[in-house]
């Protein structure tokens, strides 16, 4: 923690950009400066605990010690004595097929992946942008056994195990922990995620890396994690949460992170003294503006927002879609769409998980 007052301000995150076999030559239009690339890039994290902080106080120094030393109250009173950043938030731009793949849980993460943090994922997939056509594998058909499934993997046959999904610019899919998956080609994602990277690879579609080696399977680990016999992975509608002046809608709500979107030609932005906010730029652009400062946004870029920054706005220049990512209190999540006329059946047959 800083040993010294500040008073509470938003920060950017600078993105940090991974090469993949399956990635993208071009980034445009999110990030216009990434075209023509010389090898193609799958993804770009946002919140990466060695993302570098761009404005601020903690400008120069990565996520994970401005973490570390910023404020009690920057964090959130139910996220003060969380050691590690919680949230990893990315964009994804596949131009392949990524591999067919699960993830573990945290109580699996905790005993056989240690070294690795120890923290199982549980992700949602927001379509940001999708080509006609574009589809996704998300969690197994009725009926489907450990048994079917390998022989499945023996006779290279495991895409026919899953359900498919057409996927379409604006669509939300919540995969929890232990749900086998891929995304297909021609679209982008934005990912919200459980700090974690640990990812058991079932089957590449026989791909090699640069070196003409076959990329490493988990086999074995991702038998383990797999939940055989349950549906899970599905498309999941949005709750609105319109207004008056307002359209916004809650995208996915679970223990580990609830992301929402909105647009809107002013929006003010609330603090929680529960919780940090990141604001994440679809598209657009403007200013973003608080009591004691203001500073221009555009497309492409993550925010910070301290838990007690008493209030700041949007004033977009141009039509501004944002999510918007924190960890919840789900019951008092819960309370409050309660209180702004929403049912208990709505809620519960949406998008909470």
């Amino acid at each position: 923690m800083t040993a010294f007052p500040i008073s509470p301000e938003p920060f950017r995150i600078e993105p940090i950009f991974s090469p993949r076999i399956w990635g993208s030559r071009s980034l445009a239009p999110l990030f216009p400066e990434k075209t023509n690339l010389t090898e193609p890039l799958g993804e770009a994290w946002l919140t990466g605990v060695d993302c570098k902080m761009a404005t601020g106080p903690f400008s120069g120094k990565s996520l994970g010690e401005a973490w570390r030393e910023m404020p009690a109250d920057w964090r959130g009173t139910r996220l003060s004595t969380v050691l590690d950043f919680p949230l990893l938030v990315k964009f994804i731009f596949p131009k392949d097929k990524l591999s067919i793949q699960v993830h573990p849980d945290d109580a699996y993460a905790s005993l056989h992946e240690k070294a690795a943090g120890g923290h199982g994922k549980t992700e949602m997939w927001y379509i940001v942008s999708a080509e006609p056509g574009a589809r996704l594998l998300a969690g197994l058909k009725p009926g489907v056994t450990k048994s079917k499934f390998l022989d499945a993997l023996a006779h290279h046959s495991v895409e026919d195990l899953f359900q498919s999904h057409e996927a379409h610019a604006g669509d939300t899919f919540f995969i929890p922990a232990g749900t086998p998956h891929t995304i297909g080609p021609n679209m982008v994602i934005c990912e919200v995620q459980e700090y974690s990277d640990l990812t058991y690879r079932v089957y590449d579609y026989d791909r090699v890396d640069n070196h003409g080696k076959p990329r490493e399977l988990h086999i074995e680990k991702a038998l383990e994690v797999i939940q055989f016999g349950s549906n899970q992975g599905n498309k999941i509608p949005p709750l609105s949460l319109n207004a008056p002046g307002r359209h916004a809608k809650l995208l996915c709500a679970c223990r580990y992170f609830a992301a929402e979107w909105f647009e809107s030609e002013r929006r003010e932005l609330p603090a929680d003294p529960g919780h940090f906010q990141l604001l994440v730029v679809l598209s657009g652009g403007g200013n973003l503006e608080w009591p004691a400062g203001a500073t221009g946004y555009k497309a492409g870029e993550c925010w910070l927002l301290p838990a007690s920054l008493d209030l700041a706005a949007l004033y977009p220049s141009e039509p501004t879609t944002i999510l918007r990512a924190y960890v919840p209190n789900l019951e008092s999540l819960r309370e409050c769409l309660n209180d702004a006329g929403i049912s208990a059946s709505a809620i519960s047959q949406s998008v909470f998980a």
